[in-house]
């Protein structure tokens, strides 16, 4: 397949070298042009940058001269002596190749297993590198075949409907017991960097009605101006609890803020109306006793995080099922691929001999003469039926090929034997605007529709 991917991720390098070798989407563009003036053999280019990893996809003629010039470029661009770089960096060539870029879209290899921005993030990594004219037919129908197999993940498996972070699960446990939260009030205690997040992710499921209670009055303002809530003095917090449904508590308060007694009163002015305590500091802000009143439902950060692992173990299990997925779209891309290779093969095998059939005809013509155009008819048809004959064997194999059912390099060989150029009719990658070659088998193309923006 001449396919190389070599590149880093959150496996094999600290944050100190990926931060490094981040291209922001504005500079990709001008990093792929790079790419192809220090490697000249490169026919077809994707590169994917993220947080947690950079990769370049190629297509080249000379895959082991390329990678020493690939390897390079990303040194230029970190700035990290090679012999350190070298030692982050990780390469797959051909189908291995594949299977990884079929991961990488379908989350498999993320640091979350399962998490959406992914695949959005490799399908921006294929618009740019189509729109700069870096993808031929190869490259193309290698990315539309990661994307289908990325949407059969998603809506085959449950890899990813189980939250895994702190922050969302208690949203989701907030959602289990009132059903919807649109409308619901929210006072957030404290000001840690966990209870934003979870705020944020309340307030996206449609929570409108945000309280902020600090000790420091200025620093409750400060948050409640970033989140456009309502600060409240944290001497008046009591009676905000009355006009909320939930609470994410993260003080940092030596001692518990609220005690049984005290959300034992506040049932009572509430008339029972069920209010949800998320406590998420450490030591803990809210006695645990107080689960055991009525219609009050209390989590801390440990019954957090037992439901994140037990939704992590759920994920891992899906991603089984994913991997078998993905197993099977790398055999079909590798089809397709045969395919592509076969199909002007086939054309040229078929031009080639009765182009030859046509000359020798020609040359004898004039040794004809005496024979009728009945007779010139039936010397015709008996050279078009031999070179058939001939092509039968030929044929049969390369249909093996286009089933998926030739040994490599079965293709190359009967382009040898018949003396056909060793290149593909698709190979070059079409100029922009330019159509694909009529000839070349498609790549289905992924309905998918737009994912999640991931960080």
């Amino acid at each position: 397949m001449k396919l190389l991917l070599t590149g880093l991720s959150h496996h094999t390098a600290p944050l100190e070298v990926r931060e490094r070798m981040v291209f922001s989407a504005d500079s990709v563009p001008q990093a792929l042009e790079r790419l192809r003036q220090m490697a000249p053999a490169v026919k077809e280019a994707v590169l994917l940058s993220t947080c947690n990893r950079t990769e370049v996809l190629l297509r080249c003629d000379d895959p082991a001269a390329t990678l020493a010039q690939v390897r390079s470029f990303l040194q230029e661009k970190s700035g990290i002596e090679k012999s350190s770089l070298d030692r982050s960096l990780y390469t797959f060539w051909d189908l291995e190749a594949v299977r990884h870029f079929f991961r990488v879209a379908a989350s498999l290899d993320s640091m979350i297993i399962g998490e959406p921005q992914i695949l959005k993030q490799v399908k921006d990594a294929h618009t740019c590198a189509l729109r700069e004219g870096q993808l031929g037919t190869i490259l193309d129908g290698l990315c539309q075949r990661a994307f289908q197999s990325a949407k059969r993940v998603r809506t085959d498996t449950a890899i990813g409907r189980n939250p895994v972070s702190i922050s969302y699960t208690a949203c989701e446990l907030a959602r289990q017991i009132f059903g919807s939260l649109v409308g619901r009030a929210v006072l957030v205690l404290g000001a840690g960097r966990m209870g934003e997040l979870t705020l944020q992710h309340l307030v996206g499921a449609g929570a409108d009605r945000i309280f902020v209670s600090t000790r420091r009055y200025e620093r409750a303002v400060e948050v409640a101006r970033r989140i456009q809530g309502e600060a409240v003095s944290f001497a008046h917090m009591k009676e905000c609890l009355l006009q909320v449904d939930i609470v994410i508590s993260s003080t940092s308060a030596p001692n518990v803020v609220l005690k049984r007694e005290d959300v034992t009163a506040l049932m009572r002015k509430r008339r029972n109306k069920p209010i949800f305590f998320i406590d998420i500091a450490v030591p803990r802000d809210i006695d645990p006793a107080v689960n055991q009143v009525d219609n009050v439902f209390l989590y801390d950060i440990d019954d957090l995080q037992r439901v994140v692992d037990d939704n992590l173990q759920e994920r891992k299990r899906e991603a089984r099922l994913a991997e078998e997925i993905v197993e099977k779209e790398v055999q079909a891309f590798q089809t397709w691929f045969r395919n592509l290779a076969a199909g002007p093969t086939i054309a040229a095998m078929r031009k080639s001999m009765h182009d030859v059939r046509l000359d020798e005809f020609e040359r004898f013509r004039s040794r004809m003469t005496s024979m009728t155009p009945e007779q010139l008819a039936v010397v015709e048809e008996f050279g078009r039926g031999l070179v058939n004959k001939i092509l039968h064997r030929p044929m049969v194999e390369l249909k093996k090929s286009m089933n998926g059912n030739a040994s490599p390099g079965q293709v190359d060989l009967l382009r040898r034997l018949f003396g056909l150029s060793q290149e593909a009719e698709i190979d070059s990658p079409p100029r922009a605007g330019e159509p694909r070659h009529e000839g070349a088998p498609q790549a289905p193309v992924s309905k998918a529709g737009n994912e999640q923006h991931d960080a």
